[in-house]
């Protein structure tokens, strides 16, 4: 058996026993592919890693940089309260039009706001809404800015909010100082940030599974 089948086999024993995909879960993948979106969801275990932190945060208030097709949306926002609200910032009209859809056969409209354009548009005017502070912020967009992306969550949130930024691994790649690829530049520089930020501290988790070898970067922001 191949290392990757059987990693597959993993996710999908955990999968069965402790992150189940529900009728809405599976609608929402079955229309990404349908609409021709990339496969690069989070697994379901790793949805439900999404879920589990944002409950032990307590969250109330959650952003999202990178919708998708809305899945790890889903995720997220069953761990709010009903007077919850977890804002998400999408590049793409065609994502964002599944997401919004996903999210609405889910019941999850009104706590759910998907909003258009370049996150670094996005992010300076929702600052200027002097929103409250965002409890966690999960980031999943364009690798080459994560650097940008956690300077906004740094501003956005508060002492001890949850920052978690997706795909920090790259296949090993992140260990190669001398890369020039622009995904793997800007999450080095992410990394780096969050180790030299007097008011971040932070680890990062290898996985491997349905998705390959890649893994999460976790930073808890300090007073």
């Amino acid at each position: 058996m191949s290392g990757s089948q059987l990693w597959d086999d993993v996710d999908f024993y955990f999968s069965s026993h402790l992150s189940p995909e529900d009728d809405a879960l599976q609608a929402a993948l079955r229309d990404s592919e349908a609409a021709g979106l990339p496969h690069i969801s989070v697994t379901a275990p790793q949805g439900k890693f999404l879920q589990l932190l944002a409950e032990i945060q307590g969250a109330r208030n959650i952003l999202e940089i990178g919708t998708l097709a809305g899945y790890s949306t889903i995720w997220l926002a069953r761990a709010l309260p009903e007077d919850g609200r977890l804002i998400s910032l999408e590049y793409s009209a065609k994502h964002a039009d599944v997401a919004t859809r996903n999210l609405a056969r889910a019941g999850l409209d009104r706590i759910v706001e998907v909003r258009v354009g370049p996150a670094l548009e996005s992010l300076p005017k929702l600052a200027d809404e002097n929103p409250p502070p965002f409890d966690l912020v999960f980031i999943d967009a364009d690798k080459a800015n994560n650097r940008h992306y956690v300077e906004w969550a740094l501003r956005l949130s508060r002492a001890g909010s949850l920052i978690v930024v997706d795909n920090v691994v790259r296949g090993g790649k992140i260990a190669d100082a001398d890369s020039t690829e622009p995904d793997i530049v800007g999450t080095r520089a992410a990394i780096e940030l969050i180790a030299a930020h007097p008011r971040l501290t932070g680890t990062a988790v290898q996985t491997v599974g349905s998705k390959g070898y890649d893994g999460f970067a976790l930073a808890r922001v300090l007073g």
